[in-house]
């Protein structure tokens, strides 16, 4: 038994206004999906690494992680289908560790926690407790709720699940037709309950282009290439 890490990379870099995938820009001289996939290809937990990319990204891609061992398939239409089409290739794991490529601060730490608690759990996320505080609105745009902050965590990846509880929800999903932009909400959906794991405030999403430079000031601040 293995367990196996999914790292998406489908996207397309619309709201960083650049044509090629936004995993292919650099952060301090490494491109973005190299940073991402390193730091997955430390953990000795995990046995394999699936990236999904887009069709037309992949001999970038391939150049870019050249120096390792992992193999591709393709994204598709949605979030839900990419992750599918990761786990459609994979026989049988123990876990699926399931990450945004355009996650590439992500701490071994962050990582390894998730990974044993899910291991006892059968379904965990990486998450930070809410700053700000958050209104609900309605379609007016008018405030009509401000839930408790306290009970609020912004969740992020790696998001990890049992091999069976995860094929068992997708399967679930697509019978009732639902398509989720979020594998812990997938999960929620076939009822099983998922656990937030306590996790690290640089593990940014890098999604427009000042994120770049954000990257750059916690690499710099963790005393990190």
């Amino acid at each position: 038994m293995s367990n196996v890490a999914i790292i998406l990379g489908a996207g397309n870099g619309t709201r960083m206004k650049t044509e090629k995938s936004k995993l292919l820009l650099e952060i301090n001289g490494k491109t973005v999906i190299e940073r991402t996939v390193s730091a997955f290809s430390k953990i000795d937990l995990i046995d394999e690494i699936i990236v999904v990319c887009r069709e037309n990204d992949l001999d970038d891609f391939e150049n870019a992680l050249s120096g390792y061992e992992l193999s591709y398939c393709f994204g598709g239409a949605t979030r839900q289908e990419s992750v599918m089409n990761a786990v459609d290739t994979i026989d049988e794991c123990d876990l699926l560790i399931i990450h945004d490529g355009a996650r590439p601060l992500i701490t071994e730490k962050e990582i390894i926690d998730t990974i044993s608690f899910a291991k006892d759990k059968g379904a965990a996320a990486v998450g930070v407790p809410v700053k700000d505080t958050i209104k609900v609105v309605d379609s007016s745009m008018q405030i009509v709720d401000t839930p408790d902050r306290s009970s609020l965590i912004s969740i992020r990846t790696p998001q990890i699940f049992s091999f069976d509880i995860y094929t068992a929800a997708a399967n679930l999903a697509k019978k009732q037709g639902k398509d989720f932009t979020d594998d812990c909400r997938l999960v929620e959906n076939y009822g099983k309950p998922v656990y937030a794991v306590l996790g690290d405030y640089g593990n940014i999403k890098i999604t427009t282009p000042e994120d770049i430079p954000l990257a750059e000031s916690i690499l710099k601040m963790r005393g990190e290439a």
